[in-house]
């Protein structure tokens, strides 16, 4: 995969050297609130990045693409995206919290959903979000994506059972908004 360059991010592949700031936002509870993983030790980001960085785009258990700013090339998060098949693919997002609410995350799904239709062609893209995670939620609706799921108690999340959305778009429907 090549760099996919937004006017403000650059989309890559991950290198050894973003393993600390990984490892800080992915340790951050209140960041990780709505999401199945869990904390991360040094060595398993290092191994988890080490993986990821080679890992074929079309690899079964998907591959984690790091979102840096454009300008100085530092890590602020990551995006998820696992191939179904040559013709779906399921996409995830999470950025450290220093850099929410301005718009970062809605640039890089945007920018990970043009790769997805533009270079892969892909047919069809999901999202699956907690439904508490109001301004993820809010963020795929503002991107185009229609909710077309809601499954209850389908995720367990410290040992307590959460509902969760599908979201997802069709090729046809992206207008790259």
């Amino acid at each position: 995969m090549n760099d996919i360059l937004t006017p403000r991010l650059r989309l890559r592949r991950f290198r050894p050297t973003d393993a600390p700031i990984f490892v800080q936002y992915r340790n951050d509870a209140q960041l990780a609130e709505y999401q199945t993983w869990g904390a991360m030790d040094d060595v398993s980001a290092q191994a988890l990045i080490a993986a990821t960085s080679v890992a074929p785009i079309h690899n079964p258990g998907g591959v984690q693409i790091a979102v840096a700013l454009r300008e100085n090339d530092s890590l602020i998060g990551d995006c998820y995206l696992r191939l179904q098949d040559n013709e779906q693919a399921e996409i995830g997002y999470t950025l450290a919290r220093a850099y929410h609410g301005q718009s970062y995350a809605s640039e890089a799904v945007r920018a990970l959903l043009q790769f997805c239709f533009g270079e892969l062609r892909l047919h069809r893209v999901i999202a699956q979000v907690a439904c508490a995670n109001a301004r993820s939620v809010a963020l795929l609706a503002r991107l185009g994506l229609r909710r077309e799921g809601h499954f209850r108690q389908s995720f367990r999340y410290h040992g307590v059972w959460q509902d969760e959305y599908l979201y997802a778009i069709l090729r046809e429907e992206w207008r790259g908004v």
